[in-house]
């Protein structure tokens, strides 16, 4: 059965602007230090982007999910 959006579903989906602005501005994570484990911040910064995107990426679609209706006929 096709699902329908309830009103205010897809604002969710601006969450997903989070990954992009804190990993395109890269003013912001352009230094060494502090390091984890060895690793320069660069580094480490990106790839917890790369987990919390999928993190943001899987909640996005619950709340998306949720925010849909089934058409019943």
């Amino acid at each position: 059965m096709p699902k329908t959006p309830r009103s205010g579903a897809t604002y969710w989906r601006l969450l997903l602007l989070l990954p992009i602005v804190a990993v395109v501005w890269l003013p912001f994570y352009d230094h060494v230090g502090p390091t984890l484990w060895g690793w320069p911040f660069f580094y480490w910064y990106q790839m917890l982007w790369v987990l919390l995107t999928a993190l943001i990426t899987g909640f996005v679609f619950l709340m998306e999910d949720a925010g849909y209706e089934e058409s019943g006929q």
